[in-house]
């Protein structure tokens, strides 16, 4: 049998783990591009993906009280919907956060370079890589680190809120609709991705304290946190900068701190985004790799990703193989991730909706979450309602990527499902529904 986690991640890291994923990619690269969809209603944008993203943490957090182990989205759609459903979550959400640490790698190197003469690229892939190996040596040493990126980062926004907040212009955000219904709903899609890391922690419950406490502390508060971030730094941003440049640049974060802070603020800002960024690549990491760790010890996916490190305690194939993917996504554009990591986060967060529900109308008895969702079902069908409105914005490529990768999953699952053994998890909690909604069929260790 294999071996558990430890539970050494508490509520600092899991909201520092939260935190990092979101604020990243999110206000350092998309503003720029969110802005010529809606105008100076790309703050309005911010504040209605953080609406829509709401439903789907408070759905998550309710069932990663009653499920506390590793592999979150999946882990909660293929016990509430089976493992069809489930499997296909289970990729589609590796993928998406996958996506968004590429995003943040690639979208980051551009702050990297602006103060030094080095190849984009290469850059990306090294810190890639760094990543890739202090999460193969520990949850505990990963959640530590994403602690000191993140108080650095929010005490250098800070001092960019504050000071440009006195400089913003009104004239500025005249217009506001201009964009129309259409600008603002296509930005709310596209900058969804922006908040995608809200859930992640979840993925690693079996590695939190305390999760009955620390798991809807740590998604719900650091989900308040990072809105209010966003909204005050966008709000600054577009009041302070000219729309034409902030729309060009890269750097949009650049472009509006050399408005109101000085020479040093503006290094101090650069600093921060390649914290966040950082910071936003390594949750992705640490989070997206306990997918398969998890599809794998439910028999969903090859025994490979199973295997858990004896000398680090960590799942360290399963992390070595998505921080594959992440490398080779240093070489994609920037745009395309985004739009690709929107599309898929926007139809999870719809499945992890949709299987809250499941749970509670088949009142299933081992269902026994510490934390229920205030006003059920309001905000799970808002939640369904809004994500499946925010789609037909993204594009055709983002779904039909999302769709292609999703159909062998499908297919994949519905092989493994028939063909494999599914043994229970090993995860200790005594309310796991692993070990109650279907009875232990063991596979024998062939590591």
């Amino acid at each position: 049998m294999g071996k558990d986690l430890e539970r050494d991640l508490g509520l600092p890291s899991v909201m520092a783990i939260s935190i990092g994923a979101m604020v990243g990619s999110g206000i350092f690269i998309l503003p720029g591009a969110a802005m010529k969809m809606a105008g100076p209603a790309v703050v309005l944008a911010y504040l209605l993906a953080a609406v829509l993203v709401l439903p789907a943490a408070l759905s998550k957090s309710e069932m990663a009280t009653a499920m506390p182990e590793s592999g979150g989205t999946y882990l909660y759609v293929e016990r509430g919907m089976g493992p069809l459903l489930g499997t296909i979550a289970g990729v589609g959400t590796w993928f998406s956060l996958t996506f968004k640490g590429g995003l943040a790698l690639v979208g980051g190197a551009p702050y990297l370079v602006y103060f030094l003469e080095l190849p984009v690229e290469p850059v990306a892939f090294t810190v890639g890589v760094v990543l890739i190996l202090v999460n193969v040596v520990g949850a505990k040493q990963t959640g530590r680190m994403q602690i000191a990126f993140v108080i650095i980062m929010l005490a250098a926004m800070l001092w960019f809120t504050v000071s440009g907040a006195p400089s913003v212009e009104s004239a500025r955000f005249q217009g506001l609709f201009d964009s129309g219904a259409g600008g603002l709903i296509g930005a709310t899609g596209f900058v969804f991705v922006s908040y995608a890391g809200v859930t992640k922690v979840a993925s690693v419950a079996e590695e939190v304290e305390n999760p009955d406490r620390n798991l809807p502390l740590g998604m719900l508060g650091s989900l308040a946190v990072t809105t209010v971030i966003y909204v005050g730094i966008v709000a600054v941003m577009v009041g302070v900068a000219p729309a034409s440049e902030l729309t060009e640049s890269k750097v949009p974060m650049i472009v509006a701190a050399q408005q109101v802070l000085p020479g040093l603020g503006v290094v101090a800002v650069v600093v921060a985004a390649l914290l966040a960024l950082v910071s936003t690549a390594n949750a992705g990491i640490l989070s997206s790799s306990r997918y398969p760790f998890a599809m794998s010890r439910d028999g969903l996916a090859p025994a490979y990703f199973e295997v858990i490190s004896d000398r680090f305690n960590t799942p360290v194939r399963a992390i070595n193989v998505t921080g594959i993917v992440l490398l080779a996504l240093v070489f994609v554009p920037v745009g395309e991730i985004a739009k690709l990591a929107s599309a898929f986060k926007i139809i999870v967060f719809v499945l992890i909706n949709v299987a809250v529900m499941a749970f509670r109308q088949g009142n299933i008895e081992a269902y026994e979450p510490s934390f229920a969702t205030p006003l059920y079902p309001f905000p799970q069908l808002v939640g369904i309602v809004g994500g499946l409105a925010l789609l037909p914005f993204m594009g055709i490529v983002p779904l039909v990527g999302a769709v292609v990768i999703r159909t062998p999953s499908a297919a994949a699952s519905a092989g493994s499902s028939s063909t494999r053994p599914r043994p229970r998890s090993t995860a200790t909690p005594t309310r796991c529904l692993s070990r109650s909604l279907r009875p232990p069929s063991p596979r024998p260790n062939t590591r």
